[in-house]
């Protein structure tokens, strides 16, 4: 039985569902063979990942292979109450509302583990994690699962370098169809829409610093410039921060940038990045953002103990009043600007990603009980099928090498 909002959204819901569906063609293509050969048939599918109306397409394709889905959320702000409608009144179970509680949001993870899945998708590691505890007698039919984000990767391989990793996991987040294109045209333009939206201001002019530059970072920082944007950009890594500076952006300290800016953006994996002592020499008026997996990137205990006054001044939007009155302003409570604020990542871009997915769940299904308990990446020949299919949705064809070619290319004379 699903754990929902309100079954009486299901029509909104079912309507962005269709919407997307018209602009996600490689999984349309996914779904139709998936109808046909029916790789999930007999198997139980577990899915925490931001439950929106692409996230139920997914959904909806595993299904079409035969699967039993079960869904729930990797976030308390991330679930649109109308898609979890819609998907519950097709009849999967879904567990998850937006604004749980941290104590729902677990109970949520735990009724979805609870069909004893065959394989699974987790996105941030929420699922592995109570799989490896509370939870492992769930684990005991999971062939595997595939991680969705760079955070939830993070922590797979600090849990297999420690000897912790207790089943098979494929790396979706570092296949060449999801980081290329997700993490950086993605998480680029939703996180500039998830700003743009509750707050209803200008980017151009502003002095925006982005924490991080990986491939979130670099796609932030290239559309914060392209929309007129003086883009600083922070980072602990040496390499990445000549990138930047190649690439036309100011590299420097988040100490020095937290006086400069007017828009932050942590897109870093990591916690703490905007600290105590970077509040009390921002400007008045600044924005907060992160578009990092879990809200640990902006200090929101510091920036609350340091606040006189604490209240919502819009939508998503948290005045934060500062002793000698500056406001700071906390965008989605300091979670997922992207998700929280807006609609998540364009249709086009998720086609992309949740093909992977999908492909990877079917590879796992065909290689039962061959596979190591370990991290693998995503096998090169699903990246070249899903960018084959996009390629051919575009309208673009490639050259193919002839015999004397390939023959050139594989000798050493």
């Amino acid at each position: 039985m699903s754990n929902i909002k309100d079954i009486k959204l299901a029509k909104s819901g079912h309507d962005k569902i269709n919407w997307v569906r018209s602009y996600m063609p490689i999984l349309n293509q996914i779904n139709k063979e998936f109808s046909e050969t029916k790789p999930f048939a007999g198997k139980r599918i577990a899915m925490s990942i931001h439950l929106e109306a692409k996230t139920a397409y997914l959904a909806i394709t595993l299904a079409a292979g035969g699967a039993e889905v079960s869904v729930t959320g990797c976030n308390p702000l991330s679930t649109q109450d109308d898609v979890a409608a819609a998907l519950a009144e097709l009849g999967f179970e879904v567990n998850a509302w937006r604004g749980v509680t941290d104590s729902e949001y677990e109970e949520h993870l735990k009724k979805t583990l609870s069909c004893c899945p065959d394989v699974m998708i987790d996105d941030g590691g929420d699922l592995t994690q109570l799989l490896h505890g509370e939870c492992r007698e769930y684990g005991r039919n999971l062939i595997g699962g595939c991680e969705e984000t760079t955070t939830g990767i993070h922590r797979l391989f600090a849990r297999q370098a420690a000897g912790a990793l207790d089943y098979t996991m494929i790396d979706v987040n570092d296949a060449d169809c999801k980081h290329l294109f997700d993490n950086r045209y993605g998480t680029g333009q939703s996180t500039l829409d998830g700003i743009m939206n509750p707050t209803n201001l200008i980017i151009a002019g502003k002095t925006v610093v982005v924490s991080g530059y990986g491939w979130c970072g670099k796609g932030v920082a290239m559309r914060a410039k392209g929309m007129g944007a003086n883009v600083i950009v922070t980072e602990i890594d040496p390499v990445k921060g000549i990138e930047a500076v190649m690439d036309g952006f100011r590299v420097m300290s988040m100490n020095e940038a937290c006086a400069l800016g007017d828009l932050f953006i942590t897109v870093t994996g990591c916690r703490d990045v905007i600290r105590a002592e970077h509040f009390d020499k921002m400007k008045d008026g600044v924005l907060l953002a992160n578009s990092g997996h879990f809200d640990v990137e902006i200090d929101k205990q510091a920036l609350a103990a340091k606040a006189v006054e604490v209240w919502e001044r819009k939508p998503n939007i948290t005045g934060y009043r500062m002793p000698d009155g500056r406001i700071l302003n906390l965008m989605a409570e300091g979670r997922l600007v992207n998700l929280a604020a807006g609609n998540g990542h364009p249709a086009e871009i998720m086609d992309m990603s949740f093909a992977i997915q999908a492909k990877s769940l079917e590879y796992l299904v065909k290689h039962a009980g061959q596979l190591e308990k370990r991290v693998y990446q995503v096998p090169r020949e699903i990246d070249a099928e899903v960018a084959g299919i996009k390629l051919a949705s575009l309208g673009a064809t490639l050259d193919v090498l002839s015999d004397a070619q390939r023959e050139y290319l594989e000798s050493y004379n």
